[in-house]
Order: C-alpha cells, then sequence, then structure tokens
C-alpha cells in the first residue's frame, strides 16, 4: 500500500485528533451537568505528588510534557534524569532481511516523495554503506529533538517518566503508531499512573513529519546509525520539498 499524500495524512490525524478531543469534551460536559453537593468542613488536603509528564509508549514520536495539578513540572530536559530500564528488544535475519519483534521488514523497497518503503508501504530508513542516511531519516532526527526530546530523552533513549522511543517502535504496528501520535494516550510512561501524552494530530510541525520521525527511530532503534547528528546525508530532492510545503501550508 503506498503511502497516502499530504493533505490525506493531515486530514487523518485531524479525524484521529478529533476523535479524542470530542470524547474529552463529552466527559467534561457530564461532569458538569452533576448537582454539586454543599460543602461540610473540608478535611485536610491529602499531600500533593508530583505533576504528570506526558510520555508516548508508541511511539510516536513526539511527546511534549502535559503536567498535572500543583505540584512540580516535568524536567527541562529528560536527558537530565536517567532513563528507564527497558527490556531488551531482540531482532532476527531472514533471507537477509532485517525482521523487527512486530514481524515488520525493514528491507527499503521504492522511494516515494523523497521518501523510502517496505514492500508493504511501510516508511523504513535507508542507509547507505558508507553511513550516508537518506534525507527523512535526517529530517526525523532534526523533528524528534525539536518536538519529541524533552519527554523522551535524546536520541529516544527514554527517560524516568517517559519510555525509550527507539525500542517502542520495534515494538508496536506502524498504524498504532500513528494512531497514538494523532490522539495521545493516557496511562504511559514507567511512572505514575496519571502520565499522558497529547495529541498531535493536529500539530503540523509533529504530524507532517510523523513518518521522517518514525525511520529515525528505527534506525536508531536498530543500530543503523549512532546516536547523535547524522554526519552525512543525502540532499532534500524537490518531491519531498512539496509534498513538505503542501503539508505545511494546510
Amino acid at each position: 500500500m503506498r503511502t497516502a499524500s499530504s493533505i490525506t495524512a493531515l486530514a487523518l490525524g485531524l479525524t484521529l485528533a478529533g476523535g479524542a478531543a470530542a470524547l474529552a469534551q463529552n466527559a467534561e460536559g457530564d461532569a458538569a451537568t452533576e448537582t454539586e453537593a454543599p460543602a461540610a468542613e473540608a478535611p485536610a488536603p491529602a499531600a500533593g505528588g508530583a505533576g504528570a509528564a506526558a510520555a508516548a509508549s508508541g511511539g510516536a514520536g513526539a511527546a511534549a510534557a502535559a503536567s498535572g495539578g500543583d505540584a512540580a513540572a516535568a524536567p527541562a530536559a529528560a536527558g537530565d534524569t536517567a532513563p528507564a530500564e527497558e527490556e531488551e528488544v531482540e531482532i532476527t535475519e531472514e533471507n537477509g532481511k532485517m525482521i523487527l519483534p512486530n514481524g515488520m521488514d525493514l528491507t527499503p523497497d521504492y522511494e516515494e516523495n523523497g521518501r523510502w518503503y517496505n514492500a508493504d508501504g511501510i516508511p523504513v530508513p535507508k542507509i547507505a554503506e558508507d553511513g550516508m542516511v537518506d534525507y527523512a531519516t535526517f529530517s526525523g532526527y532534526r523533528r524528534y529533538h525539536a518536538e519529541c526530546h524533552v519527554c523522551h530523552g535524546p536520541d529516544g533513549e527514554g527517560s524516568t517518566y517517559a519510555p525509550a522511543l527507539k525500542n517502542s517502535v520495534l515494538r508496536i504496528d506502524y498504524y498504532d503508531y500513528q494512531e497514538i501520535v494523532a490522539s495521545g494516550k493516557q496511562n504511559t510512561g514507567s511512572g505514575s499512573a496519571n502520565q499522558v501524552m497529547p495529541a498531535f494530530g493536529t500539530n503540523p510541525n509533529v504530524w507532517c513529519y510523523v513518518d521522517d520521525i518514525y525511520v529515525y527511530l528505527l534506525a536508531h532503534g536498530t543500530d543503523m546509525i549512532p546516536r547523535g547528528r547524522p554526519a552525512n546525508k543525502a540532499e532534500k530532492s524537490e518531491a519531498f520539498a512539496e509534498q513538505e510545503d503542501s503539508c505545511m501550508s494546510m
């Protein structure tokens, strides 16, 4: 299945994010109609815990902090905290192909709009023998560190309150990853059950690059590329630039 156009992709993000927002609004509306009982003498308040930081369990890519209560907000950078330990992801090879735990084949099959896809139409990184990364993977590095690293740590390595996305993308389905980024997710991360990842389906700075972030995390999670900024990248193609401009102008 070939990838959707930028307009279709952004529309998908709007639809998924809109559905999540509608559910939240309905819940708020129901709560507002309840009659508030007269307050007796108020008991002493319980001790407040730390505010819940946003975190994505799939993927996504992309997560900003969403704090709750009056407690301290999330740290300015997740790199200041030690990543939570995660189970090692096992990657297998079949007939020279790298297969993820979720059964996905990482072999690039064709290029479209400046991005590489496997035979099933799922975006994948393409790394040359000399270490040159395709432009989408480089773009994903840039966008991840602009939008996601505050919670999920530099290079998708994770933090004490948000999972390592370089591992998450190896386990979950690509379409689950898209849904989580577009609609958000509750009860995420390795800490409090109140941790929430907000929806990014209406944020073009994330959604227009959701596949780029995905392939960057795949490349780093499978050790195709090391940590840090890729030293050697392919040039941005005209097709990539046209789709980027189309999506960002919506």
